[in-house]
């Protein structure tokens, strides 16, 4: 029952949305994201708790702010995903600002491709829409959701822009080694790479915490000598802008493991100053710290065991800057 009532949400969304008015639409899942925003449930709590780690100047009310615009910003990406089969190419162009796309084009012109690495930010369904739209269809990896008929429309909602998505899980086709192929062939590849809480993730420093993000992107670009390209995405008014920063070069020393850590630990120094600049444009409403996971100690605990008695000092935050 709970399966079903939450495929015909989305279908419901996906079948009228486009059809109201834009005004009437926007209002409607404003209203949507301040209900959820006041009723404080558990997903609007572990945001907060994300976002206290990106902004922990701010006091109570401050972060209470930032989470009713984080809330607002997560249930545009919803309205503009829902009503995005019936934009025009036009309007994708008019309010779409991608910066930095020859990253991508020199990558491609000199038959390597390009694998671009993004965090939940913004809209990627939109980007990837207009990334499409400039000829460059492009590869992509979606996690199975249930129930089945929901995965699948989500599927025909991203094949319908232009990407070929590949399912994560429960295929009997080879993820890596597709995308793997692809890169080779000199063609494009998108992957969501900033949340990997399971043991295969590579241990980063984010917001001056460790956690883990996969290791896919930089494994992937080695393997291939495609080009690593982290992407931040945010919204500015009406418009939805990209900015693609320059590749993350694989380092010239240390194992296969060690250039991975490395050159993901890269990433996430560009994402992190992304986050810090739009913190509202951060859509992590799970858990991403192995410290917020039932059971986990914090590096500062860890730090007190190992010294009963001594004072631990204040974190640093981890260093903000691009690759």
């Amino acid at each position: 029952m709970t399966d079903r009532l939450v495929y015909w949400a989305y279908a419901l969304g996906w079948g009228l949305l486009k059809h109201l008015p834009e005004g009437v639409a926007r209002r409607l899942f404003e209203r949507l994201a301040d209900y959820a925003w006041r009723k404080r449930g558990k997903r609007v709590l572990q945001l907060e708790a994300n976002l206290r780690r990106v902004r922990p100047e701010l006091d109570e009310a401050g972060l209470r702010e930032l989470s009713r615009a984080g809330m607002r910003s997560y249930m545009r990406y919803w309205m503009e995903s829902f009503r995005l089969p019936v934009w025009s190419r036009e309007r994708v162009a008019r309010e779409v600002r991608v910066e930095g796309f020859e990253h991508v084009l020199a990558a491609m012109e000199a038959g390597r491709g390009a694998l671009v690495a993004l965090p939940h930010m913004g809209n990627w369904d939109l980007a990837g829409t207009w990334v499409a739209q400039q000829g460059h269809p492009f590869t992509t990896v979606a996690e199975r959701l249930k129930p089945e008929r929901l995965f699948d429309r989500f599927v025909e909602f991203r094949e319908g822009q232009g990407m070929e998505v590949l399912a994560l899980t429960g295929s009997s086709v080879n993820v890596i080694g597709t995308l793997a192929r692809r890169l080779r062939e000199g063609r494009l590849v998108c992957l969501v790479g900033d949340r990997d809480l399971s043991e295969a993730g590579i241990e980063v420093s984010f917001f001056g915490e460790p956690t883990r993000m996969p290791a896919g992107p930089a494994a992937l670009t080695q393997r291939t000598g495609a080009a690593l390209l982290p992407v931040t995405l945010w919204y500015d008014g009406p418009l939805m802008r990209a900015q693609i920063h320059p590749e993350v070069p694989v380092p010239e020393e240390g194992d296969r493991k060690e250039r991975t850590r490395e050159m993901t630990q890269a990433m996430a120094r560009v994402w992190e100053a992304g986050i810090r600049e739009h913190p509202q444009d951060w859509h992590m409403l799970q858990k991403f710290w192995p410290a917020d996971l039932p059971g986990r100690e914090t590096v500062r605990d860890r730090a007190r065991e190992a010294a009963p008695g001594a004072a631990v000092a204040p974190e640093p935050a981890a260093e903000a800057s691009g690759s």
